[in-house]
């Protein structure tokens, strides 16, 4: 069932609106927008489902992001990746770009399911390990310290992802929380938030895309292949790179059998 912080809210028009909002719930997903950071976790998802590169973008003109589209079966695949920052020429990671990209994609193409797909860090002490993936049940923000009563709240963020449980039956995922912040590494104030948001993985988007989301009353789930263990004893740039392409073909198989099982399928059965 849907999470109510991810459900339609409406107006108090009444009846006519919650039977809408059902028929959402039954309605087959026909259209989905993959959110993915990095051009080298986007790639095998693009060859994949032989996705081809939109030639006209819908984006505003001079946004770098790619959209790479196609038909699986039932469902209208949407890739959406950031693309490369004018500036420096590295992937553009990140709060920011995942908040703008997501909002565009919703407006452009008002996808019935958003999948944020990519890598992030794991806690041993929370069971992880590398190329674990992990569909996130909750996601917040650990770097937006805001010590004021109720801001601070806001600048957690805590949402619930949408629920699937069928879904991480069927294909047996291990499930945990996510923070996400603007940094790869940790300094001891994001530990101490990230503990307090008793997270398993952390990445640099998921909450980002989660606020645009439900602000925008999309669903949305998380993905996370575990590239580097954040308590373990190896420096995390190192290991993150050292790990990158096998974790990156764990993810990108996941993210297909994701696809497989949404297939043809309503939100409600998920």
């Amino acid at each position: 069932m849907r999470n109510p912080q991810m459900a339609p809210h409406g107006d108090g028009s009444g009846a006519a609106e919650e039977a809408a909002a059902g028929g959402a719930e039954k309605r087959p997903v026909s259209t989905i927008v993959i959110l993915i950071a990095m051009q080298t976790e986007a790639l095998p998802v693009v060859n994949r489902f032989q996705l081809v590169e939109d030639q006209d973008s819908l984006f505003p003109k001079g946004v770098p992001w790619v959209r790479y589209h196609g038909t699986y079966k039932d469902l209208n695949i949407n890739l959406i990746w950031p693309g490369k920052d004018p500036s420096s020429g590295v992937d553009s990671v990140g709060t920011i770009s995942a908040s703008l990209v997501t909002y565009a994609s919703i407006q452009a193409l008002k996808p019935d399911l958003i999948i944020n797909a990519g890598t992030a860090g794991g806690f041993k002490a929370k069971g992880a390990s590398i190329s674990d993936v992990f569909l996130a049940s909750e996601v917040a923000f650990h770097d937006r310290r805001i010590p004021i009563p109720v801001f601070d709240l806001y600048g957690v963020g805590l949402r619930p992802a949408f629920s699937t449980p069928n879904l991480v039956k069927e294909l047996n995922l291990k499930v945990g929380k996510l923070s996400t912040g603007d940094s790869l590494d940790m300094s001891q104030q994001d530990e101490a938030t990230i503990f307090a948001n008793d997270a398993t993985i952390k990445d640099m988007e998921g909450a980002a895309i989660a606020y645009v989301a439900d602000i925008l009353k999309v669903p949305a789930i998380f993905v996370k292949a575990v590239t580097d263990i954040v308590d373990g004893d190896k420096p995390t740039a190192e290991e993150f790179l050292q790990n990158l392409a096998t974790v990156t073909a764990a993810l990108d198989q996941t993210v297909c059998q994701v696809v497989e099982f949404i297939n043809g399928k309503c939100l409600s059965d998920l």
